[in-house]
């Protein structure tokens, strides 16, 4: 069977396969680490967009997926429509900030997204709120250092909690006698640290993680699987060729083994 193909740039991509591993598990899944390329921020949008349109072709034509999971809402918003392009015949599913749901359902009317600077400032992302969220406050807030948090967490099974406090700070705003009810990740990354910033926000929130609605949509569009009984092998491929133990341990317990990128 063809696999199902998960990318993201670090191990935020996770929180979608355990997802999808719950809701399709007789599925094949292969997960590929672009550690060689991260932090996307870093990046400069020209040369991060024509090197991921490059990448997902080297991908495809070595594993023949069946589906891309686009697990990174910096990499959908910047090349979801350039990689449709470039490859007509391959299914994409991208992951991108769910402002439509949270604009449904605040009560205050105060939406904070929380994401990576690099989603902040797309226009794909001032899109979504003008097509969604014109009727509620929406306040964007860009983290430069919650995914590097989230990947320290992940692999050490620590975390700086001022360091998370001060990052999630600005999305807590008070206005007219109301608060910001719900705030949107918008970054796969943040759910593994929504323990954390649950203990550390300045009042209760509604966080909004996407990762079963992602999992959902991409199982949506896939076949069934031929053989629902079985738990086919997942790997996992680092773009860098590095052998990153703490990552392999990490990657295990999501039942991937590690391939060499």
């Amino acid at each position: 069977m063809r696999p199902v193909l998960l990318f993201d740039s670090g191990i935020g991509g996770l929180t979608v396969l355990r997802e999808m591993r719950l809701l399709g598990p007789a599925y094949p899944y292969v997960y590929v680490v672009d550690d060689a390329a991260f932090p996307y921020g870093a990046w400069e949008e020209d040369a991060l967009r024509e090197h991921l349109v490059v990448l997902f072709g080297k991908l495809i034509e070595r594993w023949n997926p069946q589906a891309i999971v686009i697990a990174c809402n910096t990499a959908s918003t910047l090349v979801i429509h350039d990689v449709r392009k470039a490859y007509p015949d391959q299914c994409f599913v991208g992951t991108v900030p769910a402002i439509k749901p949270a604009a449904e359902r605040t009560r205050s009317g105060l939406v904070s997204v929380l994401a990576t600077p690099g989603t902040v400032k797309r226009q794909y992302t001032r899109d979504l709120i003008r097509d969604y969220g014109s009727k509620v406050h929406v306040r964007l807030v860009g983290s430069s250092a919650l995914a590097g948090l989230a990947e320290t967490y992940m692999r050490a099974g620590y975390v700086d909690e001022d360091a998370v406090r001060a990052e999630i700070a600005p999305c807590f705003l008070e206005q007219d006698g109301k608060r910001t009810d719900i705030v949107v990740l918008a970054c796969t990354h943040y759910p593994f640290l929504v323990n954390r910033m649950r203990k550390v926000a300045p009042w209760p929130v509604d966080w909004i993680d996407p990762a079963e609605a992602i999992a959902r949509r991409a199982l949506s569009l896939l076949p069934p699987a031929e053989d629902a009984d079985a738990l086919p092998a997942g790997y996992a491929v680092f773009t860098s060729g590095r052998d990153d133990l703490a990552a392999d341990r990490l990657l295990l317990t999501f039942g991937l083994e590690h391939v060499e990128g």
